[in-house]
C-alpha cells in the first residue's frame, strides 16, 4: 500500500486542473465531469516529449477492483514510454476508492457504477488530453489488462475513429454487438493457466452473468471483421530457461493492412508478460519477453488510416 501511496502522492503534486496549459515531461493528474460524473486520468510524458512534434499516445485500461495509480505499477509502460517517445494515459474506471471497474459489456458492466458511460468518457480524455499535448491523431493506441481488456475490445467496437489498434491483456471480449467503423488491427495476450478470466471457460459451470467469452472466439471475432484472409503463421518467441512458453499467432491480410496476433503464454496465469506478477495466487508471468516492447512494435506498423 505504500507503493500505491507513493504513486497517487506523486501525481497529486499536479493540481488537478482542466486548465489549458500545454503539459511539459513528467506526470501530471487530469478531471473530468462527464455526464455529470467527476472523472479521473492520469498522464505519463517522456522526458524527449517534444511540443512541437506530434506524439504517439497509448491509453493503459486497469483492470477490475484496481485503479489508475494501480496500472502504472503493473504495467511498467512509463519506462517503454521513456525509452520509445510515446505518452502513456491511465484513466479511472468507475466505484469507490481504489476498487474500480470498467462498463466493458456482459456481467462487468454491472459492475461499473450506475453503468458508465465509458466510451464517452474515454472520447473525452482523449479530447482533453489533445488541448495540453501535441497528440498524433492517427497514433492512438489503448491496451488494458483484464477488465480493462474488455474495455478495449468495446473501444474497438464503438470508437474505432479515435483508437487505431488495440492490446488486450488478459481480457476477452465482453460485447455481442460488434460494428466498427474500420478494421482494428488487435494484438491479445493470454496465459493459458488464467484462472480468473480463463483462455477457454467452462460456461456450463457458472451462473449465465459470470459467463465469459473465450480467447478464439473473441480472436475469431475480430479476424471476421478485419478480413483477416491468409493462413495464420504461428511462432515461438520466448527463450529456453524460463518458465512459461511462448507463441505468436498472426492472421494477416486484412482489409487496410490489419492484422490480429493472439500471444499465447503456456503455463502463464492472470499476469502482464515480462512484468511480476500483482499476487502469488494469480499464477506466473512471462520473464524473457516483455508485453509492452511487443505491443508497441504492433502499435507502429498500424497508424490509423
Amino acid at each position: 500500500m505504500l507503493l500505491f501511496g507513493g504513486l497517487v502522492s506523486s501525481f497529486a503534486a499536479e493540481d488537478l486542473s482542466s486548465s489549458p496549459e500545454r503539459l511539459g515531461p513528467g506526470d501530471h493528474a487530469r478531471t473530468l465531469t462527464v455526464e455529470g460524473v467527476e472523472r479521473h486520468y492520469l498522464v505519463h510524458i517522456p522526458q524527449t516529449y517534444d511540443p512541437q512534434t506530434l506524439t504517439p499516445v497509448v491509453l493503459a485500461l486497469h483492470g477490475a477492483g484496481m485503479d489508475s495509480s494501480t496500472m502504472v505499477w503493473l504495467c511498467g509502460l512509463n519506462q517503454q514510454s521513456e525509452q520509445s517517445g510515446f505518452v502513456v494515459v491511465y484513466p479511472s474506471g468507475t466505484g469507490v476508492g481504489p476498487f474500480r471497474a470498467w462498463n466493458a459489456g456482459g456481467f462487468s458492466g454491472k459492475l461499473a457504477e450506475g453503468r458508465a458511460n465509458d466510451v464517452a468518457f474515454i472520447r473525452r480524455v482523449l479530447d482533453d488530453l489533445s488541448t495540453v499535448v501535441n497528440v498524433d491523431a492517427k497514433r492512438v493506441y489503448a491496451c488494458g489488462m483484464s477488465n480493462g481488456g474488455m474495455m478495449c475490445y468495446r473501444l474497438a467496437a464503438e470508437l474505432s475513429d479515435r483508437i487505431a489498434a488495440i492490446a488486450p491483456v488478459a481480457g476477452t471480449m465482453a460485447i455481442d454487438d460488434v460494428r466498427p467503423q474500420r478494421p482494428v488491427p488487435v494484438i491479445h495476450f493470454h496465459g493459458l493457466q488464467d484462472d480468473i478470466v480463463p483462455f477457454a471457460p467452462k460456461n456450463n459451470k457458472v451462473p449465465p452473468f459470470l459467463r465469459l467469452k473465450g480467447v478464439e472466439e473473441s480472436i475469431q471475432t475480430w479476424v471476421a471483421l478485419n478480413g483477416c484472409h491468409e493462413q495464420p503463421r504461428t511462432e515461438t518467441i520466448s527463450r529456453e530457461g524460463d518458465e512459461t512458453k511462448v507463441t505468436r499467432t498472426t492472421y494477416s491480410g486484412g482489409k487496410d493492412g490489419a492484422e490480429v496476433v493472439l500471444v499465447v503464454i503456456e503455463n502463464g496465469g492472470h499476469t502482464w508478460p515480462g512484468q511480476p506478477p500483482l499476487v502469488k495466487f494469480i499464477g506466473k508471468s512471462a520473464r524473457n519477453i516483455s508485453a509492452n516492447a511487443l505491443m508497441w512494435e504492433f502499435f507502429q506498423k498500424h497508424p490509423l488510416k
